[in-house]
């Protein structure tokens, strides 16, 4: 079973005016608005953030059924869109699994691997007994995911309210945090490359391919600072 002592400490880890879950919450307000203005109903609207849970994959899938794709087609761009989540969950996992812990929690988790719930279980795992740290997971997971869903729900209904500058606005808020955190965690080489080097390269590759700049300029930065930083350390 879950401890309730730990997953109610990790609820209430997103408290605070530094929490990732403000920008991740005035997100969804703006995807609620846009799933309205796209047709769905609040009903799919809820269900979409209930199963994707993501920023980019939820933008991807109305964009994508919005032009009419495939459901085979907007599958694959959801998921090509959420691979990103794949080395966070190969960062984190190591640092949660514990002999005793049963294996479904671990299944039942991945479904909370998003940035914002990410930076706050890396902010406070130290602080926490392995054995323990999984359950204090799901209690962070779960309620960034709630505050994923709620937020969808206001900016559905308040959808009539919010004008195309503000949807803009409160979308880009999420990365812009993320980017003032990448800043804040520039303490290493290999760190202060990659963030340097994508912010050169992401640009500069537009010009070669506006479709996949942010994964060539990502792939080339974050190879390039991963190589010089293992050179400087050996």
């Amino acid at each position: 079973m879950i401890d309730i002592k730990y997953f109610l400490n990790g609820f209430k880890s997103i408290k605070g005016v530094g929490s990732p879950a403000i920008a991740l919450g005035a997100s969804f307000v703006a995807i609620g608005a846009l799933l309205k203005n796209l047709g769905f109903t609040i009903q799919e609207s809820i269900f979409s953030t209930f199963l994707t849970y993501a920023l980019p994959g939820s933008l991807v899938m109305a964009e994508s059924m919005f032009i009419g794709a495939s459901l085979i087609n907007i599958f694959i761009a959801v998921w090509l869109v959420n691979a990103r989540l794949y080395p966070m969950t190969v960062a984190l996992m190591p640092l949660l699994m514990h002999e005793t812990q049963p294996r479904w929690k671990y299944y039942l988790s991945c479904h909370f691997i998003a940035v914002s719930s990410w930076l706050i279980m890396k902010d406070n795992y130290e602080n926490i007994e392995k054995e323990n740290r999984i359950d204090f997971w799901i209690g962070i997971g779960t309620a960034t995911w709630s505050v994923a869903i709620f937020s969808t729900i206001i900016g559905y209904v308040a959808s009539d309210f919010l004008n195309r500058d503000i949807l803009i606005g409160l979308a880009i808020i999420n990365p812009i945090y993320f980017i003032c955190m990448m800043i804040g965690a520039m303490r290493t080489l290999q760190i202060s490359l990659s963030v340097i080097l994508g912010t050169i390269l992401g640009p500069a590759f537009y010009f070669l391919s506006p479709e996949w700049c942010i994964l060539f300029g990502g792939f080339v930065a974050g190879s390039i600072a991963f190589l010089l930083g293992e050179k400087s350390d050996s």
